[in-house]
Parts: structure tokens; C-alpha cells; sequence
């Protein structure tokens, strides 16, 4: 694998590079996309994919924006930074798109802000919460979901003040993503005058967890605030099973809540999850333009999840873009359209706003529980108090 600078590739004609209509023809415009295809994290970026796409085809299908398709072009990153770093060098350099769209985790999107800047492209709806994709303000980076600053303090708030618990560990993973959540968590501890009273990670990649789960498990904590992709999450879960050891266990969305329900739904654990979209099921089935319409329309093995209906907001905020930019379409226009759009409300409390030095699109957070196999929107926390006394949900 060989990785260039911007200035290496393109030498004295650097300048001509940064092209404000790369990627926009007279019959398409062309986008790409870095995610987990396969490997510990590929569930979270197929779904994230196929809901943009199913999105991304009905709009084709209907003749696309001012008469343009849009053509997505995707790499498999395997969750991996390096990986990713290639795959966005291909895509600027080779494929000329014209911008960056859904990429998939902290480290991996952390990595390619350097040369993002370098080339002056646009990336739009990332999944991340990453504080470092917000602050410092980035004019060419598009966040739509909430933070994991923002997740972790009102998970927190909840925990102390609605359910009383004070006692409370982190397990995660050690990278960038896992230190934005112990990060997180450990300001909204601050609050209370509390801090965690065990912390333990694990590798990224790995499935060795077992020294952090003995670490925390010794501990005892009340409760859990897990920072990790699917599989070691749920690995810690079936490993409390084991030992007895049943806390409330707190999950950051990026865990991705259908593949972990599908993994722990029969352990009688008590589960929270943070999202930042409504839960899918929400939405009717009946209306054509609908997530759950179009991924049976294009994607009819697939089912419904919390990351798809993301990957799906994802792309309809970037057609909203596109629309609003005209057909004299260039990347600075792009940015100056999504920074127009004001209170677009996409249902169920999802409502985007963008400002020229805040580009992020969402700020509400839900909170679900893991019930019969899958996790329902919390609607009363005091009903959870009650049934967290109990053995189980």
C-alpha cells in the first residue's frame, strides 16, 4: 500500500487540483465512500450503506437532482485506518469524486482530516460522534448525528438522577472512538462530583477481552458504560452472564443495537442503548418516500435498523444539499446550501439545522431498552428504575 501527499501527486499542478466541480458531469455527480464492508465492524457499515443507497436510488430513479444521478463509488475499509487513508486517496486522486460521503468510525475518519483539508472536499455523514470532527470547527466536515460527548452526559444524567446509581465503569475500546467515550463519560461524572470506579479497554480488532472484563467484574460496579464495537460488547455481556454479574449496562450508539440485541437479546441482562435517530419501527411502512418502503424496495433481505435509517437521513440531507446548491453545482455551494438548511423536520423529533460555524445537523438523543429482542424507545424512566431493581427486563 502506498500513500502520497496531495502536493507529491499533483506537484505544479497542485493548484488546478482543487477542482470545485470534480466529480459533476452533465448526467451524474459523483460521490465516495469509505466504510466497513466486512471484518468486527461490517455490519455497521453495510447498513450504514444500504440505507444511504436505498435512498440514493429512488432519487435516480425519479430522474435524480437537476437531471444529475447520483453515483456512489465504495471501498471496503475493514474499520481500519490506514485502509481508510488509501481508500480516500484512491477516491480523490483516481476516481476525481466530487465529494465524501458516509464514512464509518473515529479512527478511520480521524485519519483522513489531514489530506480532506489538503484537498478541500466536503465530507458529509460521518458515522462518529467524535468531539475532534466538531472542535475545532472544520468548514469542510458535515456531522449530522449528535456527539458522544452529547450521548455520554445525558446517559449519565439519567443513570445518577433517574435511576440513583453512582457506582459506574467504562469498559472500551482503546483508540480514538473509545477515549472520546471515556472522555465523555468521565465529564459528565465530573458534574455529580463522581468518576468512574473502574476503567478498562480492549484492542481494536481483537477479540481478547477478558482482562478488561476481569478488571471491571472485580470492581463491581452498579453500572457499565460500554464504548465498543458489537461483537466485544456483546462478549463482555454473555461473559457477566457467566460470572452472575448483572449491573445496568449502558451502550454508545456506534455499538449498533440490532447486531447486539441479535447477539445478547436471551442473557436477562439489563441493556440501555443511546441512539441518535428514532427507532425505525416508527416509521409507516406505507409511505413511498419512507425508510422502511424504500430498503424493502431495494434491499428486501435486509431489515430495518437504527444505522440504516441513519444512513438514510444521511442521504436525504445530502440531496436536500444538492438541491439547494442549483445546477450550477461546485463543492463551496454544497457547503453554503447544507449550511442554509434550517429546521427541516425529517419526524419523530428529527429536526436538522445547520449554521456557517456549526455543522451539526442533530442534537437530540433517544434512549432505548432491550425488550423482547430488541431495543424500544424509553418512555418512562421511572418505570425502568422499577424494573431495574428486578432481575431482569
Amino acid at each position: 500500500m502506498f500513500i502520497f501527499t496531495l502536493g507529491c501527486v499533483w506537484g505544479e499542478d497542485k493548484e488546478a487540483s482543487f477542482c470545485e466541480q470534480c466529480g459533476v458531469y452533465s448526467d451524474k455527480v459523483v460521490l465516495g465512500s469509505s466504510l466497513a464492508l466486512a471484518g468486527h465492524a461490517g455490519y455497521l457499515g453495510t447498513q450504514f450503506l444500504r440505507g444511504a443507497l436505498s435512498y440514493l436510488k429512488e432519487v435516480n430513479a425519479r430522474g435524480g437532482v437537476f437531471g444529475r444521478k447520483i453515483k456512489l463509488i465504495y471501498y471496503d475499509d475493514g474499520y481500519d485506518p490506514p485502509r481508510c487513508l488509501y481508500n480516500t486517496q484512491r477516491l480523490i486522486i483516481q476516481d476525481k469524486v466530487f465529494a465524501l460521503f458516509c464514512y464509518v468510525g473515529t479512527p478511520t475518519t480521524l485519519k483522513v482530516l489531514p489530506f480532506i483539508e489538503e484537498a478541500r472536499i466536503p465530507l458529509i455523514g460521518m458515522f462518529t460522534g467524535a468531539h475532534a470532527l466538531r472542535h475545532p470547527f472544520n468548514p469542510y466536515l458535515i456531522n449530522i448525528r449528535p456527539s458522544y460527548y452529547e450521548e455520554t452526559k445525558q446517559a449519565i444524567e439519567h443513570l445518577v438522577e433517574d435511576l440513583g446509581i453512582k457506582r459506574i465503569g467504562i469498559f472500551y475500546q482503546y483508540d480514538a472512538y473509545g477515549f472520546d467515550g471515556l472522555t465523555g463519560t468521565e465529564l459528565a461524572l465530573k458534574k455529580y462530583g463522581l468518576a468512574p470506579v473502574v476503567r478498562a479497554s480492549y484492542i481494536r480488532g481483537t477479540s481478547d477481552i477478558l482482562s478488561g472484563f476481569k478488571k471491571i467484574w472485580n470492581s463491581k460496579p452498579d453500572a457499565v458504560v460500554l464504548v465498543g464495537t458489537y461483537n466485544s460488547c456483546a462478549k463482555f455481556i454473555q461473559l457477566a452472564t457467566k460470572k452472575e454479574f448483572f449491573p445496568i449496562f449502558y451502550a454508545v450508539s456506534f455499538v449498533g443495537a440490532n447486531e447486539l440485541a441479535r447477539r445478547v437479546a436471551d442473557f436477562g441482562q439489563k441493556i440501555i442503548m443511546s441512539q441518535v435517530v428514532p427507532p425505525p419501527s416508527l416509521f409507516s411502512k406505507k409511505d413511498k418516500q419512507g425508510y422502511p418502503y424504500l430498503l424493502a424496495k431495494y434491499f428486501p433481505k435486509d431489515e430495518i435498523s437504527f444505522v440504516g435509517l441513519e444512513g438514510f437521513v444521511n442521504a436525504k440531507i445530502l440531496i436536500e444539499g444538492l438541491k439547494r446548491a442549483g445546477k450550477n453545482l461546485t463543492r463551496t455551494r454544497l457547503l453554503k446550501a447544507l449550511e442554509s438548511i434550517n429546521h427541516l423536520n425529517l419526524g419523530h423529533g428529527m429536526v436538522v439545522s445547520f449554521r456557517q460555524n456549526d455543522h451539526q445537523g442533530l442534537d437530540k438523543v433517544y434512549f432505548t431498552i432491550l425488550k423482547g429482542g430488541k431495543f424500544e424507545l424509553i418512555k418512562d424512566w421511572e418505570e425502568v428504575k422499577c424494573r431495574s431493581e428486578g432481575s431482569s427486563f
